[in-house]
């Protein structure tokens, strides 16, 4: 066991992947020689040739495409698209193929994909490097949504995304590539899908968040402990299918609830989760639920894009707002 980043952790999973199951292969632009633009597959065709870790051109439509064609005939292929803003050319294939063979088949194909994009903002890059809009895939049926929030969850969502017969969009959170480091054995063991992780136990106050968000929620946790509040963490990581039974057991716990995710408010799925707890914990409610999110606005210059991402100091605001009802 070792300590590694996020970055390294996706590496290390990839290579375990293709290691155990020779019917995986990686594919998308630059994948190969370079190790991609994040270096997630570097040294991964020096290992298992070019004919498993492929180079693409420049078309997102086309790595979707290949992939969707690969999954049906028994490969299990890994699809990078380089920014998740480059992945819209994506949805055609995922929301009219991938997510439908199952069904269009009555089960006679599956779909066993992944397809790999860093994920939001926070890294200095332009705005179509930036992207949030994990609502948008989380509206397809038939495709899970996943991001982890560590290297030790990136390894494991990972291999579990890989193993599943149907189609994962794997988002990873550009702004912790680096910045998270972790203790990862490298076991070959996944983590379970559809399953949120609690990251902290606490009574007062529950605040759910994914991906890089965990970074603030956490640090807000702490500086809460400061007051005297003990909030809950729960870290989402399965976007679609979410897991329920742990989000209404939280707040039947702890009666108030924040929602951190720095995608833009309207439509984002926090308001999935508002909307669950609304419907089946109204009366576990000691306060409103609260959301502490990005703003409808296009991801700024660098300069600015710190200001549109939730901080900590307006996550610890509207938890201590919410514990003064009582």
């Amino acid at each position: 066991m070792s300590e590694i980043t996020l970055v390294e952790a996706v590496n290390l999973a990839l290579a375990r992947a293709m290691e155990d199951d020779p019917d995986v292969v990686v594919l998308g632009e630059d994948v190969g020689i370079n190790g991609g633009v994040f270096r997630a597959t570097v040294g991964l065709q020096t290992r298992f040739g070019a004919e498993r870790v492929l180079d693409t051109p420049l078309a997102e439509l086309l790595i979707s495409g290949l992939c969707v064609g690969m999954a049906a005939q028994g490969l299990k292929p890994v699809g990078e698209i380089q920014f998740m803003g480059f992945l819209y050319p994506c949805i055609d294939q995922l929301v009219n193929h991938a997510s439908r063979i199952r069904n269009r088949t009555q089960g006679r194909l599956t779909c066993p994909m992944v397809l790999r994009t860093p994920h939001g903002a926070g890294i200095r890059a332009p705005e179509h490097h930036s992207e949030s809009t994990e609502a948008m895939l989380a509206h397809i049926p038939g495709l899970r949504v996943v991001i982890p929030s560590s290297p030790e969850r990136a390894y494991g969502l990972l291999l579990a995304a890989i193993r599943d017969p149907d189609p994962v969009v794997f988002l990873e959170p550009t702004r912790i590539y680096r910045a998270a480091k972790g203790e990862v054995e490298d076991n070959g063991e996944a983590l379970p899908l559809d399953v949120a992780f609690v990251l902290r136990e606490g009574r007062d106050v529950t605040l759910i968040s994914w991906g890089a968000m965990l970074k603030e929620t956490m640090a807000a946790a702490d500086a809460l402990a400061a007051d005297g509040i003990a909030a809950e963490v729960i870290d989402l990581a399965t976007l679609k299918p979410y897991d329920e039974a742990t989000v209404l057991g939280s707040v039947a716990k702890t009666g108030r609830c924040i929602i951190v995710h720095e995608a833009t408010r309207t439509g984002g799925f926090g308001a999935e989760i508002a909307a669950l707890i609304a419907e089946r914990a109204l009366t576990s409610l000691l306060a409103p639920v609260t959301r502490v999110t990005g703003y409808d606005a296009v991801i700024p210059m660098a300069r600015l894009e710190q200001h549109m991402m939730p901080s900590v100091d307006r996550i610890v605001k509207a938890a201590r707002q919410a514990c003064q009802f009582s």
